[in-house]
């Protein structure tokens, strides 16, 4: 499903227009995004929690030609499904 498909799943079972729903859609996104970059926790009960993780920098290997080179540390999403939302999918 893409974000057309849910836009247009989400207004039609809401009695929403697209544009209405689309709107919120965006915010809500732009809302988890900012939270998360600030390092704060997004936490949906039953459906899962979007979080900031830290990768440390490692040594990787350029697959043309075999050199290795230095991935420096990062800061990276994630994100950890709530408990109602494994069982749903199992």
């Amino acid at each position: 499903m893409n974000k057309a498909q849910l836009v247009e799943k989400i207004a039609t079972e809401a009695k929403l227009t697209k544009a209405q729903t689309e709107t919120i859609l965006d915010q809500a996104l732009e809302t988890i995004k900012k939270t998360v970059a600030k390092g704060d926790d997004v936490k949906l009960v039953g459906f899962g929690t979007f979080s900031r993780g830290k990768r440390k920098a490692r040594t990787g290997r350029n697959p043309q030609t075999g050199a290795s080179i230095n991935i420096p540390a990062c800061k990276v999403p994630r994100f950890k499904a709530g408990k109602e939302f494994k069982e749903f999918v199992n």
